[in-house]
Order: C-alpha cells, then structure tokens, then sequence
C-alpha cells in the first residue's frame, strides 16, 4: 500500500468516526448544532482525501489527469449547486428538495455498477461472481432509489396527485418483481450478459416507480425516511464497487439509521413496517366523508384572544399549514405573552406532522421556542383532557379523531392528537379542505370546536394585537 492510500485511508476512518458522532449529536435538540458541525468536518475530510489520494495516483500520469480534473469540477460544480439551492430553499420546500437529492445518491449508484460491469477487473473464479453480484445489487438499489425518489419529489411538490395508484394486484406485482430480480441475479452471476444489466434496470426503475406511486400523500413521511434507508444501502452498494470503505460504512450508518426512524415512525402511525418496504400503503379503506357532520361554527381573532386570556393551559399542535404560512415566529411571540400573563403553554408534535420527520421541531427551534415546552405526542396527549384552549394551526389528519373512532376511515388505527378532549379547540384553518390524505376530519364540527378561517401568521397577528 503506497503512503497516499495509507493516509486516505486513516482519514477516512476519522471521517466516519465524525459521521457516527453527527448522528449521536443530531438525535438531541442541545447538541444537534454540534452534530452538524461533525457532519460538515467529516464530509470535508472524505472529500479532501479523496482529491489528494485521485491526485497521488495520477502523477506522472496524463490518463489520470482527465480523472482528476473531471472528479474537482464535479466537486466544485456540485457544491456550488448545493450551497444555491441551501440558500434559496424554504422549509415547506425542504421535504421534496431531500427527496430530490436521494435520487442523486441513487443515479450515481447505478451508473457506479454499469461502470463495475463494463470495465474489465480482470477477477476470475469466485471474485469474479462476487465481482457480478455486486454490480447487479447495486444497479438494483439505485434504480428503485432514483426513480421511486423522484416519485416523492413529484408528489411532494404537487406536481402529480398525492392519491395512491392502486394497480390491479399490485402486491402480486411487487412480489413478481422482487422474485425476477433474484432469478436474474443468479443468470448474470453465472452467465454475465450486458442484456441482463438492461433488463434488470428496467425493472428496478418500473418496481421503484410503483412503490411509491402506490403511496398515499399521508404517508409521504415515512416514504421520504424510507428512501433515505435506500439511498444508504445504495452508496453502501456503490462502496464495494468501489472497493471505499468510508462509502460503505457511510452507506450503512444513513442506510440503517433511515430504516429505524421509518420503524418508529410506522410504530407511530399504526402502520406496518413491511408495508412501507412493500410500498403497501395505497391501500385506502371505505371513507365515511359522505357523512352529515352538521354545521361547523366560526370565530374571530379578537374571541380567540379573550378565550386564551382567560385560559390556565394552552397546548399548541402545529402542523404543515403552520409551515406553509411561515407563521411560526408570530406563535413564537404568542407563547411569550402568554407565558408573561401565567399562562402555561406546550407545544403538542405529532411524529409526523408536516412532510418530514422532525419538521415542525426545526420550524419551532428556528422561531427561538424553548425545548422544554415542546413534546412529543406521547408525552402531551395525556394531558389534553385537561387542557382549556388548543390552537390547531394548520394540522389536520394527526388531530383527526376519525383514526380513533372510525374503523372505516382510510387513516383507522393511526395515533393521533387526542385535542378533542380539551375544553375548547380553535382550528386555524384557510377552508373547510380536507387535510393531505384526502379524509374530512370531524373534529371541526365538534361542539368545543371553532374555526378561525385565513392565512395562519396573519391570524396569529391579529390576536396579538389583540391581546
């Protein structure tokens, strides 16, 4: 081993010590600027390391050079692209813009096994099989990551329907699918055929389209941590391909640590976790929104006002409108006031309020909302039932009381925000639309529930000066 691949590779073990460490700080909301800090050095090192190493090896090679230069501007080019995109991006935009970029990880994963396939390793025997299966693995993961990404991307942005395709026996056909790749692995493994390459492209790009496309918009938070599972067994992949051993240990802490939080996320909506992994989540029940829930009734910015005045407790449940509306430092500064007269308030987080884990969590630290007031679902609904005021702002289906009582609802047996409970429930909402999911919510034509109708920040202003 020459002195360059030497240092390299020491290196890349301290860059995924720092990635092991980015996770540890970012599972904590006090130590999360730390994680990221860990992520960002780790991150620098690899790529630093990478360029010298590319570099020691071509010197004195002309060959080399156009790989060096070719490897700097993609360095260059992709950072630059990156850093705009981190600049411009709102939060409501932060959910497609991820799932966006998993589709990247997955295209260079296949074009890292069509490369492994055409370039000839010289590896005979054993190696040379292993050498086969690697290729045809890896171009399988990354087809189903890339396209079923972009998928996510398209649907996120509301560029095509959020509505589950529900195809004719479409667990028959992820089955057929999964049983066709094996087969097909095991032909190229003995018989390594360039039409098998295409063939099994062509099926992880149609398999990984369907996944997805058979998901309803509710349960877009799992399927963004999904492909963040796949888009880490993908570099993995792509990592024994290229004989790196940061990628693959990197593959394997993002590929794992993606498929824990989708498993607590599962465990959150009462959904199985096979289920995501089958892309079995289309599967709608009868809906009861036909039903006559009577009338719902109204109240205005100044009510809501004297309401909250004369209140003990407050809980606010904030949801995707809240991020829409960018209304979260107006509830930043309603907390304070209300905090300054006595009142005690929290904040109410469903595990997947929003588009994407943790969203609601950063809009709130992003507003300067203390930690110690903002908790998790399990750790609020208790109280709920004695609890005077709720402000929903912007929730829907995580406060839907259908998933609780209505077995025939398309979100039954979901955990949700049991606000409902409380003495009074004011609904921040711009219509009487039905949420993400497409299910209409009873919640708004409850006897303790009024709507305050319009754009979130502007209402929250008007009870602030209210107040």
């Amino acid at each position: 081993m020459t002195l360059a691949a030497s240092v390299a590779g020491a290196a890349y073990i301290v860059a995924a010590l720092l990635f092991i460490l980015s996770l540890a700080g970012l599972s904590k909301h006090e130590t999360s600027r730390r994680g990221v800090a860990y992520g960002i050095v780790g991150m620098a090192i690899a790529l630093v390391s990478t360029v010298w190493l590319t570099a020691a090896q071509a010197w004195g090679d002309p060959a080399a050079l156009v790989g060096l230069t070719l490897l700097v501007v993609a360095v260059l080019v992709g950072g630059a692209i990156g850093l705009w995109r981190a600049r411009v991006v709102e939060m409501t935009g932060m959910p497609e813009l991820i799932a966006l970029l998993h589709s990247f990880v997955g295209l260079a994963a296949v074009l890292v096994g069509w490369n492994g396939a055409l370039y000839d390793t010289g590896l005979t025997g054993t190696l040379a099989d292993i050498h086969h299966a690697e290729v045809f693995i890896g171009v399988f993961i990354g087809g189903v990551t890339f396209i079923g990404s972009i998928v996510a991307f398209l649907k996120l942005s509301a560029r095509i329907s959020s509505k589950p395709l529900m195809l004719p026996g479409k667990n028959a056909l992820n089955i057929g699918a999964l049983v066709a790749f094996v087969a097909l692995t095991v032909w190229y493994v003995v018989t390594p055929e360039l039409w098998l390459l295409i063939a099994v492209t062509l099926l992880a790009l149609a398999l990984g389209w369907h996944l997805v496309a058979s998901i309803g918009g509710g349960d877009m938070p799992v399927v963004v941590s999904m492909l963040n599972s796949y888009s880490g067994w993908a570099a993995a992949a792509a990592g024994f391909l290229l004989n790196n051993d940061l990628l693959i240990v990197t593959g394997a802490l993002v590929g794992s640590s993606g498929a824990y939080l989708s498993y607590i996320m599962c465990k959150a909506m009462n959904r199985s976790f096979l289920s995501v992994i089958a892309g079995g989540f289309g599967i709608e029940a009868p809906s009861g929104d036909d039903a006559d829930y009577g009338e719902h009734r109204e109240i205005d910015a100044e009510s809501v006002a004297d309401m909250l005045t004369g209140a003990s407790t407050v809980v606010i449940t904030p949801g995707y409108g809240m991020a829409v509306a960018q209304a979260q430092h107006g509830v930043a500064n309603l907390v304070q006031r209300l905090r300054e007269r006595g009142v005690d308030v929290k904040f109410g987080i469903h595990p997947v309020a929003g588009r994407l884990p943790g969203h609601m969590n950063v809009l709130l630290a992003e507003a300067k909302v203390p930690y110690d007031i903002v908790l998790e679902m399990d750790e609020i609904n208790d109280d709920l039932s004695q609890t005077d005021v709720v402000l929903v702002i912007g929730a829907n289906d995580t406060v839907n009381p259908s998933a609780a009582e209505d077995p025939g609802s398309p979100i039954a047996g979901m955990p949700v925000l049991r606000v409902w409970e409380a003495g009074n429930v004011i609904v921040f909402k711009r219509s009487m639309a039905s949420g993400y999911a497409g299910v209409q919510n009873p919640l708004f034509f409850r006897d303790n529930a009024q709507m305050l109708f319009g754009d979130a920040k502007e209402r929250v202003e008007d009870i602030l000066k209210a107040l």
